[in-house]
């Protein structure tokens, strides 16, 4: 028992020069890994062990570093600080941490990097100086930094690629930064393996801007303003992976662009503007994985059969595939194009020399186009009225503007097989798409057709104000016009309708998201009584000033509401239904007098006289439902009678008993 109280003693030592250890509002359960997560200090945690390993202090509202703030951690090899609120760093604040690995200081408020700002950090693999305020980088700034494998600049508002002469180096983003364009050579790091320039405004890349780079595998090139598929990509053999994803102004998908990427195994297609993708892609990448191409607005006529077939037959995942619709010809709008079999592409059964065409089609020049769903800031050919056009360039996804428009940009056209059923695409003297419809037809690309009457021009819009409007309203839906919105938006991809409830405490937003060939949509499942504003934008964009709306209220639920039997759609069944239940009350009344006078009759022959108490009796049996219990009222002979004057009458269902108890069913 001694030696088990020795060990006690000792193990509550031990734990208390642990506790003492761990620095107030951190965990400690590894010694050699400290957590001070959501601590709320503007400093640095003090009197932490000198044998830490890994130091969590992210999220601490620390403002500033001071010489001190990590003296006495040499063994440190990971140090979080992100989530702070460090504006600069002085010199020296890094150089106790000689086997420091990674450092984060992501999504603080830095502006500067200098060239001492990560000295002596010459064992660092790791650096992520994401989504911070960083404007300027000295030239100098990771010339130590030898051994780098990692380096993360993206959602910075850097002007400019930093000079990185880093021979190690794997992986760099730079994406979502204000660097509209990248000279050749500014990427000095040979063996990089991943590189991220997504968002930056590049309306184009240099044929020899990777020229040194012949290890690389992925490249993320989403969300600029580029024009056409880069032809640097011709050379990029080693790449597994690549998007290309929100460059608008791309409309067509060049095969010679392609064919040297055998190794590719990811490839994002998606939010462009093509409307098919060439055969050709089949045989391009055989060791294709996945591709995504959602978003883009396919004809999905007999030349874009091969992809399903080729997904289907194939090991290749389609992602986003819900997001993946067809949007011509006007049969196939709106379909996912995943679920089409092969007859819907309009193919010939039998096979032709000539290739399916599509009829009614003016086939124009392939030329850039920027969609609605990701407009650019500058002018572009997606814009259907002067109004949209002008409030394109607040919802650009990028976060600062581009970079100026050439004076003299070419005239540009329409891609090819843009407007249907014999409408002829130009453009007018503000570059803006419309498509002249033959009669019959209407619709941003003549894809609907009219009947009855002569429709106006596509091409003249109709006033914002009108362009939707509540058809039809009742206690618990509203109907809403859309052929006037549609018919006002060019290259529209869908709509985005939202609702709310004005009268109700919960005022929050329902978003729909509907096809672009819907002409009217009911809203249902609503409350009577309540005003509701409905609005309608085009899907893919931030909600901007470019919606429009318009306010119902629906009617009370009084006008529907008085007898289930009346609540019909055709107003002529309550003339129908009212005589016949006057009828049926006036044969039972009928029916009740006869049984009656039959019992009097019965009564009168027996010589048996009916006192009032008698027939009281019978009244409450009939009320109550049970017979037997007042038999001894019932005369005698009124029971020998055959029970007649003892059946259930009909019409005591429509009458309650005079003890609140329930009335009788009817005995058929």
């Amino acid at each position: 028992t001694m030696n088990q109280l020795v060990l006690c003693m000792l193990l509550l030592l031990a734990l208390g020069e642990l506790a003492g250890a761990c620095p107030a509002g951190c965990q400690c359960q590894d010694p050699k890994t400290i957590l001070c997560a959501a601590r709320r200090g503007q400093t640095v945690p003090r009197g932490l062990p000198p044998n830490t390993l890994s130091l969590y202090v992210f999220e601490n509202g620390i403002t500033m570093l001071s010489e001190d703030s990590f003296a006495g951690l040499p063994a440190l090899q990971l140090l979080d600080l992100s989530q702070n609120k460090i504006t600069s760093i002085q010199k020296n604040i890094f150089q106790p941490l000689t086997e420091l690995v990674n450092l984060d200081l992501s999504s603080n408020q830095l502006q500067e990097i200098t060239n001492e700002t990560f000295h002596g950090l010459r064992l660092l693999e790791r650096l992520y100086l994401q989504r911070n305020r960083i404007q300027h980088i000295h030239a100098a700034a990771f010339d130590t930094l030898e051994n780098l494998l990692e380096l993360k600049l993206q959602n910075n508002q850097l002007w400019a690629v930093p000079p990185l002469d880093l021979p190690n180096l794997l992986l760099l983003d730079i994406s979502w930064n204000k660097i509209p364009t990248i000279a050749p050579g500014a990427f000095h790091a040979v063996n990089i393996e991943s590189l991220k320039i997504a968002g930056l405004g590049l309306t184009s890349l240099n044929e020899e801007l990777f020229q040194a780079q012949n290890n690389l595998h992925e490249l993320d090139i989403s969300d600029n303003l580029l024009e056409r598929v880069p032809a640097v990509l011709r050379r990029l053999g080693s790449l597994t992976k690549l998007s290309l994803a929100g460059n608008a102004r791309i409309s067509q998908l060049p095969a010679e662009d392609f064919h040297n990427l055998h190794n590719l195994q990811e490839l994002d297609i998606s939010n462009l503007n093509i409307n098919t993708i060439p055969r050709d892609f089949s045989s391009f990448f055989p060791r294709l994985r996945a591709v995504t191409a959602a978003g883009n607005p396919f004809n999905c006529i007999c030349q874009m059969s091969w992809l399903v077939q080729w997904v289907n037959a194939s090991s290749v995942v389609l992602r986003r595939p819900e997001e993946t619709r067809c949007h011509f010809p006007p049969k196939n709008s709106g379909k996912l194009l995943h679920h089409l079999q092969y007859a819907d592409f309009g193919c010939p059964t039998t096979t032709t020399t000539t290739p399916p065409t599509t009829p009614r089609t003016t086939t124009l020049p392939p030329a850039p186009l920027p969609t609605s769903s990701r407009p650019a800031p500058q002018p572009s050919t997606a814009a259907p009225t002067p109004a949209a056009g002008a409030a394109q360039g607040s919802s650009t996804p990028v976060p600062f503007s581009s970079p100026p428009a050439p004076t003299s940009p070419p005239p540009p056209v329409c891609p090819p097989r843009t407007c249907l059923n014999g409408g002829t695409c130009h453009l007018d003297a503000q570059n803006h798409l419309e498509c002249l419809c033959l009669p019959g037809f209407a619709g941003a690309y003549c894809e609907m057709e009219v009947r009855g009457t002569t429709p106006a021009p596509a091409t003249q819009a109709p006033p914002p104000g009108q362009r939707i409007s509540i058809a039809q309203v009742s206690s618990t839906s509203l109907k809403v016009d859309l052929q006037n919105y549609i018919q006002s938006k060019a290259q529209l991809k869908g709509i985005r309708l939202s609702y709310r409830n004005l009268s109700g405490p919960d005022k929050r937003p329902v978003m729909l998201r509907l096809p672009a060939s819907l002409s009217e949509y009911t809203v249902r499942a609503l409350k009577p009584n309540c005003t509701y504003r409905v609005c309608i934008g085009p899907l893919g964009e931030k909600v901007s000033k470019e919606e429009h709306c318009a306010e119902a209220q629906t009617l009370p639920l009084s006008h529907q509401q008085h007898s289930p039997v009346t609540q019909s759609e055709d107003s002529n069944l309550t003339l129908m239904i009212v005589p016949a239940l006057a009828a049926m009350l006036l044969l039972l009344l009928v029916v009740t007098a006869g049984m009656y006078y039959c019992r009097a009759k019965a009564h009168a022959g027996t010589g048996v006289d009916a006192s009032p108490l008698e027939l009281e009796g019978v009244k409450a049996c009939l009320e109550n439902g049970d017979l037997s219990s007042h038999g001894r009222k019932v005369p005698e002979a009124a029971m020998l009678s055959g029970g007649s004057e003892c059946e259930v009458p009909l019409m005591q269902s429509h009458y309650p008993s005079n003890n609140n108890t329930p009335g009788l069913k009817p005995s058929y």
